[in-house]
């Protein structure tokens, strides 16, 4: 493909250094939200761009400058707070999906009201984890036992709490302040960013799609619809107010960006960058690798892969790219950043290094 679409999807994404000095909130503002699976993503999403590291990340999720939160197809992202109303809109279409399971296990849709009105009761005076909120709510939760159990629902707890944070009522606090694990307190949310959102689901979508190719035009409108996970119908109604063009082939853009993109010239040197495999510059153009391997980029193309081994607090990596001082400092920077301040990189929350071993070994080996 065009080297000039990679090496404008990158500026784009902030991987030309572009964005150094910048926010945690100014990042995700301008480069989309970073999807987040209970790994590191988010954090390699801030350092790659702005060079942010993570107590600064994490203060700015403290001070809710950021949050990590249910939107687009109901899936979690770390958003910056201009975009809560947006991203809470845009998942509420997705948020009874546990309660359709529920349905299924004879929970009524009252049962489901009762506990809300409970979980928000008893979450009035602090903040709480799921263990103690299960027992302040105590016979309003019900267990579902082992059918429920197959259909990965022990209890109604989690769909009235599922139900709380996509409406904005209640939101969901990392225990020890980090993004890359997936235990939680959960407050209520005052004021709730939807309490003044008042846009048709039509216009919402729209709103997203705005967004959507600002972070990552030129693209397709089927790649907004896996996105925001509408249909075909839908997709197109949200993208037609745009009054999309064409820029290269059949990816389209914003007609306010069309000129900046004539005008753009890749880069003649290398600029190296080591993302997480979900980053948004592979997530949003299916240039995924596998769950456990990280891609090392060029002006927005893959040159090579890499994998962190806690054991030796090393990056194991390799590259059709030539070595040069800047691809190895490209590596040894995110390598200290992830050993001094991370420890390890999780892709999602049920990696593991012993999971990981087959796959450094593969990389040294091919290195």
């Amino acid at each position: 493909m065009d080297p000039k679409l990679h090496a404008w999807w990158s500026h784009r994404q902030g991987l030309d250094g572009t964005l150094t000095g910048r926010t945690a909130a100014e990042v995700l503002e301008q480069t989309g939200w970073a999807r987040s699976v209970g790994g590191a993503s988010p954090y390699l999403t801030l350092f790659a761009r702005a060079g942010i590291r993570r107590e600064e990340a994490d203060t700015a999720v403290a001070g809710t400058t950021i949050h990590e939160l249910p939107a687009a197809r109901g899936c979690t992202y770390v958003v910056p707070a201009a975009d809560y109303a947006l991203a809470l809109a845009a998942g509420h279409p997705f948020a009874d999906d546990e309660l359709k399971v529920a349905r299924r296990l004879n929970v009524t849709d009252a049962e489901i009201t009762t506990l809300r009105t409970a979980v928000l009761k008893a979450l009035t005076s602090a903040s709480l984890d799921m263990e103690a909120l299960r027992t302040k709510v105590g016979d309003a939760a019900r267990n579902l036992g082992p059918e429920g159990a197959k259909k990965g629902l022990t209890t109604t707890l989690p769909v009235a709490v599922g139900l709380l944070q996509s409406a904005g009522e209640i939101r969901r606090i990392p225990v020890n302040g980090r993004l890359d694990q997936q235990r939680y307190r959960y407050a209520t949310w005052k004021p709730n960013p939807l309490a003044k959102w008042k846009k048709t689901t039509e216009e919402t979508f729209t709103d997203l799609a705005r967004k959507f190719f600002t972070w990552t035009g030129p693209t397709t409108v089927a790649a907004f619809q896996a996105f925001a996970g509408l249909g075909v119908k839908a997709a197109k109604a949200a993208t037609d107010p745009l009054q999309l063009t064409q820029a290269v082939e059949d990816l389209l853009i914003l007609p306010e960006d069309q000129e900046a993109f004539r005008k753009f010239k890749a880069p003649t040197k290398p600029q190296y960058a080591l993302t997480g495999s979900i980053d948004n510059i592979m997530h949003h153009h299916s240039g995924v690798l596998d769950k456990q391997t990280h891609p090392i980029l060029d002006r927005g193309q893959i040159v090579g892969k890499w994998a962190f081994d806690p054991e030796t607090g090393a990056i194991a990596w390799t590259s059709s790219a030539p070595k040069s001082r800047a691809l190895e400092e490209a590596v040894a920077k995110t390598e200290a950043y992830i050993r001094e301040d991370l420890g390890d990189v999780r892709s999602f929350s049920l990696d593991s290094p012993k999971s990981r071993i087959p796959c450094i070994q593969a990389l040294r080996k091919s290195a």
